[in-house]
């Protein structure tokens, strides 16, 4: 159970990195926002409470591991990794620019703190999977965190990982899947319908919660809930939340990649400073 002061302190967390986010594609003038915004309190609650790091030493051994699968929403991760100071928070102005250590999908050749380079929708699940698999053999206590998009689920491989990882009990995988009812080309249910996730993955043989994606209590108590699952199996925590979460300028435009004028940018940072506590 989080304490108050706890709560806060997560709360603050993610609108910094929603501030963060909108300001880097502010300046680019473009990016994936609806995405990268609905998945900033996970990343806060990750990294401000769960997750073993250290920004001194990125590449340390006993950190846990962190797959963004749905790499295009890197821009979210990069603006926890800068605020953790894994980088300088003013490299974030050069996302996607020429030489630039903050491409628009995440690469672990390029930027401190990335544990796997994503972006080709799929294929982090097997990743993830692949890393959960390693620790478990070397019998090191590290966790791999996976997070998928809704629409990404209806790749194959997905199904694939989530098979082999369910058969070999990888109780140290944890995958969140961000269900913000939307895709590239419109919803999730209009394109190819998937629900219930819960239920999927259950007969895959995984453990399954769902909870509000935007309610940093309900992400912590339900990761530290997987953890305990008394049967040695991987867990699923499907996350329901809103495409571009406190941007209102976008919240009505379903478009994957987006036109982020200056002007929105600004009045999305000035409306989300009302919402610290």
């Amino acid at each position: 159970m989080l304490n108050e002061t706890e709560l806060k302190q997560l709360i603050n967390f993610a609108v910094d990195i929603r501030i963060e986010t909108v300001q880097q594609m502010g300046n680019l003038g473009f990016g994936h926002l609806g995405g990268a915004m609905s998945i900033a309190d996970l990343i806060a609650v990750l990294y401000g409470k769960v997750m073993k790091y250290n920004p001194d030493n990125p590449e340390w051994e006993g950190r846990d591991y962190l797959v963004l699968s749905k790499g295009h929403a890197g821009p979210a991760l990069y603006s926890a990794l800068a605020l953790k100071r894994f980088f300088p928070k003013e490299d974030l102005v050069t996302l996607n620019t020429p030489g630039t250590k903050l491409p628009s999908h995440c690469d672990m050749t390029k930027t401190k703190g990335i544990d796997m380079t994503t972006g080709s929708l799929g294929q982090g699940a097997s990743l993830a999977v692949g890393l959960a698999l390693g620790h478990k053999l070397k019998n090191m206590s590290n966790y791999t965190y996976l997070i998928l998009g809704d629409g990404e689920c209806q790749e194959g491989q997905v199904w694939e990982a989530v098979m082999f990882a369910g058969h070999k009990k990888l109780d140290n995988l944890i995958t969140f899947i961000d269900s913000n009812k939307m895709q590239i080309d419109g919803s999730v249910e209009e394109m190819c319908k998937l629900e219930d996730f819960c239920t999927k993955f259950k007969d895959f043989g995984w453990y399954a919660q769902r909870v509000d994606g935007h309610d940093c209590t309900a992400i912590y108590e339900a990761i530290e809930d997987a953890k305990k699952n008394p049967e040695g199996k991987p867990s699923v925590i499907v996350m329901d939340t809103i495409k571009a979460k406190g941007c209102t300028f976008a919240l009505s435009i379903p478009n994957h990649h987006m036109v982020v004028p200056m002007e929105d940018a600004k009045q999305a940072v000035e409306e989300l400073k009302k919402a610290y506590v």
